[in-house]
This record gives C-alpha cells, structure tokens and sequence, in this order.
C-alpha cells in the first residue's frame, strides 16, 4: 500500500514537472515546412509570435513568424502590431540589478521571458529551414534605432534571475547581439511609457558558400490602452539607415497615451530561478560587445547594454 502511494506521489511530481517546462517551452519550434507569407494586417495581443529571419519568396528577410494562427504563418513586420495590454504592467523592483526599468515602484511594462496568460510572447528564432540548412553558424542582430514615448529594454534572466540585458534603447546605436543557427530564445521586453514604439532592427548573416545577406525591418509595438492600430501608421525612423533627428541615445520623443490599471505580480521576477528548479537547463549567456569605439574595459561589466547573447531554450 505504501509501495503505491508512493509511486502515485513520484507520478504526480513527474507530470507538474512536465507541466512547468511545458509552459516555460514554447510549442513552436523548428520547422517541418515553410507555412508561406501571409498577407493583411493583424495585432496580436497574445500568444506566441517569433521575429527572425527566412529566406521568403524575395530573398533573405526579418519577418514575424505567427503561431496564434491556424496554421501558423509568417508575416511582414509592417503588417503586424504586437500589443503591450495593461496585464503586462507592473511596478519596477528598483535597485542597482533593475535600475534600468526605472526607480522603485515606477510603472513599466514587462513582457516576460516566460509565457503569461493575455500578454504576447515574443520570441526570436533562426529556425527557418533554409536558414538552417546554409547558414554559416550564426546570425547577427542588430537594434538601429527606437521611436517611442520612453525607454525600452530587452533583457534575459540569467542564473537565479539575475537581469543580463540584450538591448538597452537608450544607449548609443546600434547595439548587436548573435543568434546561434537553429535557436530559439525568449527574453523580457520591457517599455517604461504607454504610447506607440517603432524598433528598426536589422539581421545578416552569411551563408555557407559565402554570399552576405541583410534585412532591415521595423517592429511595431503598441503599449498601454491605446488603439493598437494607430501603430500601423506611426511615423519613425527609416529602416534603411540612420535617422539625422536621432538624438545621441537612439530615441525620439512622442506624446504618451492614457494610463489604466495595475496588473498582478510580474511573473518574469522570478523566472531564472524558476527555471533551474523546474531543471529547464539556463545556458551560459556569451556576452559581447563590437565596434570600433568599445572601450575594453566595457566588456568586463556584466550590465553593458547592448552586449548580451541570447539564452537558447533550443527547438521545441
């Protein structure tokens, strides 16, 4: 009878651990076929969604891979508005570690590295099959420029949740970052004003019998209670190269919208830590910084912004 009861309790451990890396691993993974490109727009406020680059019916491209679709599709990133609801709002923790986010108890939109119910899920993938198949070991990514009321950062959780940032809008741009062929990564997305955000990012990477491909695309977030569909019309930066209005941090100023509630305890606080109690594995972040103004000694400080390579979570 004990016998049982204990092999009863060891099957119960076992599913909610399965159940714990399932919602920490995204459905989508590597893919078996190329869906195609869609056509029209769409915001998407929830689910799971991919930015990475594919070879499309016109070359090498950044697109928006969509799994809230039936199948899942790709789209062009000016069709596509990723909205930032109100659930994804919470209170920066402040503190040297997150003072990026702001001072203690400011409002900042978060959306986490691990999966919420009614907030979007953005990833990035160089899973593509083409991509996979002639690549030569990795893609760079670059962020060029940001348009928005405020400041946004892309950052990972490291080891027990110890903020490792990708990309910082307020520093000086472009800030590059190197996604390994055949991987898959989700990190915190963080917007510290409600308004419209436009993120020119750009991906290259040169593929196995030498040849140089490069995209330029712009990201359209919509944050806060706004109308999600004033983003599609926003005006920003030209994608295909720098921005002469620019000023020297990379961001533009623009009137912010509306306010609205506070949502629950932000779930990605503690998700580093989450993750190695779960056994999901975290992955030695490799950190780097390039240009012809690095300062060395930069790339001993394990904040720089705009310096850290992304936490493969693999294909699913």
């Amino acid at each position: 009878m004990r016998n049982t009861a204990l092999r009863s309790t060891a099957a119960a451990l076992a599913a909610a651990v399965c159940l714990t890396l399932s919602a920490l691993t995204p459905a989508a993974g590597a893919e078996s076929a190329d869906p195609g490109t869609a056509g029209g727009r769409t915001v998407v406020g929830s689910g799971h969604v991919d930015i990475g680059p594919r070879f499309a019916e016109d070359g090498w491209t950044v697109q928006i891979r969509d799994d809230t679709a039936e199948p899942p599709v790709w789209r062009d990133t000016d069709d596509v508005v990723l909205q930032v609801r109100d659930t994804a709002k919470i209170q920066a923790p402040g503190g040297e570690e997150f003072g990026f986010l702001g001072a203690q108890g400011d409002e900042v939109w978060v959306v986490p590295q691990a999966q919420q119910e009614g907030v979007v899920w953005p990833g990035w993938n160089s899973q593509d099959p083409q991509v996979t198949a002639t690549v030569d070991r990795e893609v760079t990514w670059e962020l060029t420029g940001v348009t928005g009321p405020g400041d946004f950062v892309l950052f990972l959780n490291g080891a027990f949740g110890t903020p490792e940032v990708v990309f910082d809008g307020s520093g000086k741009l472009p800030q590059e970052t190197g996604i390994e062929v055949n991987s898959h990564v989700h990190g915190n997305w963080a917007f510290t004003e409600p308004g419209t955000y436009l993120l020119d990012v750009r991906m290259k990477a040169t593929t196995k019998d030498g040849k140089a491909h490069d995209s330029r695309r712009t990201l359209h977030f919509s944050v806060g209670p706004q109308d999600p569909e004033k983003a599609f019309t926003a005006a920003g930066s030209d994608a295909s190269g720098p921005d002469p209005t620019r000023s020297a941090s990379g961001v533009r100023a623009e009137a912010s919208s509306g306010g609205g509630d506070s949502s629950s305890a932000p779930l990605w606080w503690g998700t580093g830590a989450a993750v190695v109690a779960a056994g999901a594995g975290l992955f030695v972040l490799q950190r780097r910084r390039r240009g012809d103004d690095q300062d060395p000694a930069a790339t001993t400080q394990a904040s720089a912004p705009g310096s850290a390579k992304g936490e493969n979570d693999g294909p699913a």
